[in-house]
């Protein structure tokens, strides 16, 4: 793998020069410019604070944008990240957090071993489209109290809405103008001027000198230390055998949302820029970027979409990009630190309020009502429902489930018509033989264990025959279990007298056949190529 590395980064780098380098760096320059708001909400939004998004965003660019799977994936601190661990922060703290931080990433290289990656691919859209949804509301009710000024207890939705119920809900109007201070400049901020500075960190800046030119009184972000090393890091004396049970749970849905994330966004951003994404080598560089990055103090981090888009867009060459991101945001950290601490937490809230709205996936959920994609609209709904009750892992597996029942539900469609034999015309030949108690039953569809028995029953309904050709041209494929169920309904068919035929077998259904000598089970002398010799051999009986 290391030696694979090596000739992709030699290829990566081939024939670089000052001009690349300079796209490079202005690439990077300007994915910091989207991420520092960005790091500094997502911490927040995290349970944690503003400096670990900043540290996490920094930490990421280094070590997972240098040994990713590609050369233009750009990682940090993201919303659907932050929305599955403020809760894990409500109950187990900070430390909770980075500590599952860490378990993840040791889990995100044990799958980048046996090669996970590829189950991604087995997940429907419309599964990904409610699981986003669904972190798209929990982010949302994640901000209330930064964004209204508010009090509420409890780490599930249903438990804030009865915390509000009980203690009441009493909006300040200081953190709300703040908060919607930045959605109004977000919405408003032409498109033409967002390449060059973002609507999120136009709106952190109005914001921040509004706060301080006016008499507010609103929580602030607080200082930010000019240190890599924060004072709430992660060390191993904070696992113990309690917490370690207790935070395996959690930290699997984290590598699971890390490694959905990460290969979804370098699908897109493969398609952008017309490269592969290495997903083993990317999970090993999620992995190792997540064990090291809660030792500084930084939470989760995965590859993040539109910071990964907008350094395509703006011309990144190679992995250098992200580095350079990483170094501009160090550097923000260290000459701006004072400035961003004075930044109103409603103001983050309005950053995460706008982002939860946005990263819905509203031409495909339009799609679905307006197309009225039943199966999607259920997979959609369920797994959104699933993602705000339940945790990441749950509702995955939930949505899953649904897709593979639904799938099922289809394929045990068949298709079965039966059909009189004309013993004057059939096939243009006259026969002599009267064939009146023959029938013919055309079967198209999948032939497995969810459709067999309604192919036994239409067939064991025929009354009046005493040969049954069974026609399965139609169908492409057959599973042991319909193959048992054909078997059984031979031989019982034969117990009164009635002979089975079959014909028309696809090569994939021969071979299952011959693989489970079901041809010696019910003689080779009653399957045949196809209809016609089989109603001929009949006809000299």
């Amino acid at each position: 793998m290391f030696k694979q590395f090596s000739q992709d980064i030699k290829l990566e780098f081939a024939g670089y020069k000052t001009g690349t380098l300079i796209q490079d760096l202005l690439a990077g320059l300007t994915v910091a410019a989207v991420a520092l708001p960005l790091a500094l909400a997502f911490g927040v939004g995290s349970g944690a604070d503003a400096a670990a998004g900043l540290v996490t965003a920094i930490f990421a660019g280094f070590v997972i944008g240098s040994l990713g799977g590609s050369s233009f994936q750009i990682s940090g601190p993201t919303g659907a990240m932050a929305a599955i661990l403020l809760p894990l922060s409500a109950r187990f703290g900070v430390e909770g957090v980075l500590a599952a931080g860490a378990l993840s990433g040791v889990i995100l290289l044990v799958a980048a071993l046996l090669k996970a990656g590829r189950i991604v691919s087995i997940i429907p859209s419309a599964v990904i489209t409610g699981f986003t949804s669904g972190i798209a509301i929990l982010i949302a009710f994640g901000q209330i109290d930064n964004f209204f000024g508010t009090t509420s207890h409890g780490e599930t939705i249903i438990q804030k809405l009865s915390s509000y119920a009980s203690t009441g809900f009493s909006p300040q109007w200081q953190p709300m103008f703040f908060g919607l201070l930045v959605m109004v400049v977000m919405i408003g901020w032409p498109k033409k001027w967002a390449a060059k500075v973002p609507s999120s960190l136009m709106g952190i800046i109005i914001a921040l000198v509004v706060n301080m030119l006016g008499p507010f009184d609103v929580v602030e972000v607080g200082a930010i230390p000019r240190s890599l090393l924060l004072p709430h890091r992660f060390t191993l004396s904070l696992l113990n055998s309690g917490m370690l049970n207790s935070l395996i749970v959690p930290a699997i849905s984290i590598a699971a949302l890390g490694m959905i994330e990460s290969l979804l966004c370098g699908a897109a951003g493969g398609k952008m820029k017309k490269e592969r994404l290495n997903a083993d080598r990317e999970l090993i560089a999620q992995g190792i970027g997540n064990i090291i990055i809660p030792f500084f103090g930084g939470v989760p981090a995965t590859a993040a979409i539109a910071r990964t888009s907008v350094a395509i867009k703006a011309g990144g060459r190679t992995r250098l990009t992200g580095i350079f991101h990483a170094v501009t945001l160090i550097a923000s950290m260290f000459l701006l630190g004072p400035m961003m601490s004075r930044i109103p937490l409603a103001a983050l809230g309005g950053v995460l309020m706008m982002t939860s709205w946005r990263m819905n996936e509203w031409d495909s959920i339009r799609k679905f009502f307006h197309k009225k994609y039943k199966t999607s609209i259920a997979q959609f709904l369920v797994t959104m429902i699933a993602t705000v009750v339940f945790d990441l892992t749950i509702a995955i597996l939930i949505g899953i489930s649904l897709s593979m029942i639904l799938f099922v539900i289809r394929s045990s469609y068949l298709e079965i018509s039966v059909a009189n034999i004309d013993s004057r015309h059939e096939k243009g030949r006259n026969l002599t033989q009267n064939l009146s108690n023959v029938k013919l039953v055309y079967v198209t569809g999948q032939l497995f264990f969810g459709s067999q028995d309604r192919m036994v029953t239409a067939i064991e309904e025929i009354s009046d025959a005493t040969t049954i050709i069974l026609s399965i041209r139609g169908v492409p494929s057959i599973d042991h279990s319909a193959m048992v169920a054909l078997e059984e309904l031979h031989d019982s068919l034969a117990a009164r007298n009635v002979k089975l035929l079959f014909c028309g077998l696809q090569p994939q259904v021969n071979r299952q056949f011959q693989r489970a000598g079901f041809n010696e089970a019910v003689g080779e002398d009653a399957i045949f190529n196809n209809a016609v010799e089989a109603i001929d051999s009949i006809a000299v009986e």
